[in-house]
């Protein structure tokens, strides 16, 4: 058996991340053996604004990415985020087609189709559906229901949409640059890949990313993904703060911000640090402002935490509008580029009244200095879905049922390559 090679592109408000993974047959783990990261240009809160910008930061990433793998991109999944995803829950329900009522894989997939069956307005697209409960002749908590028995199979979902405009801007993207799109990824599931374990999302737990310009938001409920948004507000908003409060530049501010969650340790926040180093000395940062020092308690105090205590309030609201603050006794997990914020883990606390941890990526191996920080959760989950969905060679025959199903006269040739491509190794 080959290994087989899946990419993940991350087009970010902040960053541009490329990764390349090999699957190996041999290893349950995935092993990265290509990795890049290039600043953002184009993009704002998760949506595309400027597309030419937005394509040559893409190019930069993919490029450098295939460099340091010795592979070329030619297809990869894609993370998406930010105020336009939205997401609902649907119900399915089909009668079993097995006259001696064995429920087969068709089936499943029938009963999935119905659930997808909603009305949804023309500048929307639906672009996961999950199942996270199957009910068999009124039967529930089934997890998978093939080769079991009954008359009538009923699916509850997890639909996640996504605006269209913004899904056609990205593949425009890819297509400029010859790679093929192997699907679209909420960013708040691809984290969820990299950074929960099962026992967290059996038990409820949410899930938040946090990145330049948005914060992307999942909620799993008995192991099942049970409800998906974005809140417009993101680390960088944090930034323009500092920036604000101390009369430096965009640049400046978050020089500071990064250089105060490094090296200033996770309990800064009580007040006997803050006794201990009431000024921080920032010379060696170098600003052009010639800002050498600043009061702890004014940036950390004044300026920080009244704006983590706002994101954290609307993290509150939204778990509230969820109507799953009952099911999520293992608290928060909060991951991306932000999570490591200063004063993060106390204000939530605080706050929201839940335990809560910082999600570092894990469950890979090879490259893992490059991406073992949680603003990479999302690249890295691209990798761990694209592990677990991807269509690879021993799975090719049961596509042949499918392929034949949908091949029409009007694309014949296109089928007919596909058709063919199942016998190459």
């Amino acid at each position: 058996m080959v290994d087989t090679l899946i990419c993940g592109i991350d087009i970010g408000s902040s960053k541009i991340a490329t990764v390349v993974g090999m699957d190996s047959t041999e290893t349950e783990e995935l092993k990265i053996i290509g990795f890049n990261t290039t600043p953002a240009r184009g993009v704002r809160k998760g949506l595309v604004v400027d597309i030419k910008e937005a394509t040559k930061a893409v190019e930069e990433s993919v490029e450098k990415a295939e460099r340091m793998a010795g592979h070329k991109i030619d297809r990869a999944f894609v993370a998406v985020g930010g105020p336009h995803i939205s997401s609902l829950n649907s119900h399915g329900i089909v009668a079993v087609s097995n006259p001696q009522g064995e429920i087969s894989e068709e089936d499943v997939t029938r009963v999935i189709e119905a659930a997808k069956a909603i009305s949804l307005s023309s500048t929307r697209r639906i672009i996961e559906v999950i199942p996270r409960d199957y009910i068999v002749d009124g039967q529930s908590g089934i997890k998978n229901p093939v080769g079991m028995s009954g008359v009538r199979l009923e699916v509850e979902t997890h639909i996640i949409t996504a605006s269209t405009t913004n899904l056609k801007n990205q593949e425009r993207i890819l297509s400029d640059l010859g790679i093929e799109n192997e699907g679209f990824v909420f960013s708040g599931l691809a984290s969820a890949e990299a950074v929960l374990s099962n026992t967290e999302k059996e038990l409820g737990i949410v899930l938040v990313d946090i990145g330049g310009g948005k914060i992307d938001f999942s909620i799993y409920a008995d192991g099942a993904l049970s409800y998906s948004s974005s809140i417009p507000l993101g680390a960088r908003h944090i930034s323009n703060d500092i920036a604000v409060g101390l009369r430096v530049s965009l640049d400046s501010a978050e020089k500071i911000k990064i250089f105060l969650s490094k090296n200033l340790g996770k309990n800064i926040s009580n007040s006997n640090e803050k006794k201990k180093a009431p000024q921080i000395n920032l010379k060696e940062l170098d600003l052009p402002e010639d800002l050498t020092d600043v009061s702890l308690k004014t940036l950390v105090d004044g300026i920080v935490a009244p704006r983590l205590e706002e994101i954290f309030k609307l993290i509150f609201e939204e778990i509230e509008k969820s109507g799953f603050g009952q099911q999520i006794p293992s608290g928060l997990v909060i991951t991306g580029g932000g999570a490591l914020t200063i004063g993060m883990l106390e204000t939530g606390k605080r706050v929201v009244g839940l335990p809560i941890r910082i999600g570092y990526p894990e469950k890979v191996s090879g490259l893992v200095d490059e991406v073992i920080d949680p603003q990479y959760s999302t690249t890295v989950g691209l990798l761990l879905y694209g592990k677990n969905n991807i269509i690879v060679d021993k799975d090719n025959f049961k596509n042949f049922g499918k392929i034949l199903k949908d091949f029409k006269l009007g694309n014949s040739i296109g089928n007919l390559k596909i058709f063919f491509k199942q016998f190459i190794p």
